[in-house]
């Protein structure tokens, strides 16, 4: 079922959401791959503020390429999400609410997903340039010294995204497996 979600999300939105569903989000979402994801874990660790109320926003895992002439972002792919799970629980904890990557989670992730009602969405790994002609906006807001993994503030519209781990725990990559097999 195709779904058109407005950020930020709250719990509500959510919980609405099913594995497999077809989204289409609009508004502001935040960019931050590994190494951001590391700094912000630092910070949180010696009790500091992160670049961004974390409240019911959703990150995409992404570390754009440079923007050709006339264009406001580069390739804008998602990368693997598992590189990020040692430090996502800690993140859901304080409020975060939808991931944005491709691939599978690990089972903190989860559970963590489950406890503080959290949804994991897919983008299409290879598509970049099309992803890149929804991102209306794009600003670097921290971590600027790290280049394509500098944590970026996005205004998308109808970026396709699909809920692969919904707040449930169910999980579209393996209701797929168990189907196909």
């Amino acid at each position: 079922m195709d779904k058109h979600i407005t950020t930020p999300i709250d719990t509500s939105k959510v919980i609405a959401l099913k594995a497999g569903d077809y989204v289409y989000l609009t508004g502001r979402i935040y960019t931050a791959r590994d190494a951001a994801h590391k700094r912000m874990f630092e910070a949180l660790q010696q009790k500091e503020e992160l670049p961004f109320d974390i409240i019911n926003q959703v990150i995409y895992y992404l570390g754009p390429t440079p923007a050709r002439d006339g264009q406001v972002i580069g390739s804008a792919g998602p990368t693997t999400s598992s590189r990020m799970d040692k430090y996502t629980p800690s993140l859901l904890n304080l409020g975060l609410k939808g991931m944005i990557g491709k691939g599978k989670r690990n089972d903190d992730v989860i559970d963590s997903m489950k406890k503080n009602k959290a949804v994991y969405f897919a983008a299409i790994g290879g598509a970049g340039a099309l992803l890149s002609k929804c991102i209306k906006s794009s600003k670097v807001i921290a971590y600027e010294d790290l280049g394509t993994e500098a944590i970026r503030e996005l205004w998308v519209e109808n970026l396709p995204v699909i809920v692969v781990i919904d707040s449930e725990g169910n999980n579209f990559y393996e209701s797929q497996m168990n189907f196909t097999s």
